[in-house]
């Protein structure tokens, strides 16, 4: 008569052990994103003083030598020194904006997500705004279409990882006589809400399109185009953060391609 109660016994304490256990597993995975958060933070602001001297005193080097005879400024060594200044200075700015794009990561990550519905072509149109800048003086056609579907969604963090994706189509178009931007909606499994920016860009080579979404991953040279690679990493953690997918694929010469699947 004892052996039900027994073994209803050692089921209660598997079961009180697997939560412990789980408690502790949930509880080692909040500190090590703390802990992770805190080494981005610190890093980010610590950095920050080095990098300010960096430029500041470049700055005033550059008074130093441009007080000397002009026929010294102008001289050879000068010159090259000059030289050095200017690439001491453009590697400082670009070290900048990597912490910058650190700083995006960490916010994208841990902030509080506040889910609700979201118009996609409302958001859009907000999105082109923020980038008004990078579209003046260019002649852009925008192929919107009418039927983009509403997804459910964090608006901050959705805007965020438009802005990334449409500079981006903006970016690589910067080439081309006649740029072109589609967004649609696209067919996505039961459940789900997709929809894709295609541009008529410079593309890229679809054997590094693995590396796409890393942090500081770049498919063309700095020379021909600007940025720090931190965009598209900052698009994944947004996807992450509301359980979607976010790919590319890409043609060169020939654009690219950014597909989005929401949850419904």
């Amino acid at each position: 008569m004892n052996e039900p109660d027994a073994s209803a016994g050692d089921e209660l304490q598997q079961l009180q052990g697997l939560r412990a256990e789980l408690a502790r597993s949930q509880q080692q995975v909040a500190d090590m994103a703390a802990a992770q958060e805190a080494f981005l933070r610190a890093v980010s602001h610590d950095l920050r003083a080095p990098l300010r001297h960096v430029t500041s005193y470049g700055t005033l080097v550059r008074e130093v030598l441009g007080d000397l005879p002009p026929e010294v400024v102008h001289g050879a060594e000068v010159q090259e020194a000059l030289g050095f200044l200017a690439t001491m200075d453009q590697s400082a700015r670009r070290m900048g904006l990597m912490i910058d794009g650190l700083q995006a990561l960490v916010r994208a990550s841990r902030a509080p997500l506040r889910l609700q519905r979201v118009p996609l072509g409302s958001a859009i149109a907000q999105a082109r705004a923020a980038l008004a800048a990078a579209e003046a003086g260019r002649a852009v056609e925008w192929r919107i279409a009418s039927d983009l579907p509403t997804l459910q969604a964090d608006p901050t963090l959705l805007q965020e990882l438009l802005v990334q994706v449409l500079g981006n189509a903006l970016k690589f178009t910067r080439p081309v006589a006649h740029a072109c931007i589609t967004v649609s909606a696209d067919a996505a499994p039961a459940g789900q809400v997709a929809f894709t920016v295609q541009d008529n860009g410079v593309g890229f080579d679809p054997a590094r399109a693995g590396s796409l979404f890393g942090v500081f991953q770049r498919l063309h040279r700095e020379t021909e185009f600007d940025g720090v690679g931190a965009g598209l990493a900052l698009c994944r953690a947004v996807a992450q953060r509301h359980g979607a997918q976010i790919s590319a694929t890409a043609v060169p010469g020939g654009g690219c391609t950014v597909r989005a699947c929401w949850p419904g």
